[in-house]
């Protein structure tokens, strides 16, 4: 019986997916499993990462809460001046997003800090107590949360 040239291919796909099947099984499984020193190096990593995400979203908040203030001083400018109905309303439409952004940046500055704080513990779990990285990110932890009480009362 004669094959067509599609039949080959799948002859071809069979061969190399046992191939594969063959390799796998005369390898031992590899250790997956990371060094305790490895581990502390990651964590390290991630909470300089962290440190850095908090305090680029705290930037970004006070960036759109000066956006705000001059957004709303422009508005109140125009309607003083009685500038055209359109370009009153392109310019509130502009105020209205720059005040959502607000929320949106508290939650990701307020979930950033969750993940700063776990990634502090870790550590911290590890015996990893002293370090540049860490009084880093203890010192970013202070000032956001000081941050949060200064806006909520």
């Amino acid at each position: 019986m004669t094959t067509t040239s599609g039949g080959c291919c799948f002859r071809y796909f069979d061969l190399v997916k046992q191939s594969e099947q063959e390799r796998r099984c005369d390898r031992p499984p590899r250790d997956r499993s990371k060094s305790g020193a490895a581990t502390v190096m990651a964590t390290v990593r991630n909470l300089k990462i962290k440190t850095g995400t908090c305090k680029r979203v705290v930037k970004e908040l006070h960036s759109y809460e000066k956006e705000v203030e001059r957004e709303a001083a422009k508005t109140a400018e125009m309607k003083e001046k009685g500038a055209d109905p359109y370009d009153l309303k392109q310019q509130e439409n502009v105020l209205a997003e720059s005040r959502m952004m607000i929320p949106d940046c508290r939650k990701r500055l307020e979930a950033s800090l969750a993940d700063l704080k776990a990634t502090l513990a870790e550590l911290e779990e590890s015996n990893q107590k002293e370090g540049v990285e860490i009084e880093e990110a203890q010192s970013t932890i202070a000032d956001v949360e000081r941050f949060f009480e200064s806006t909520e009362a």
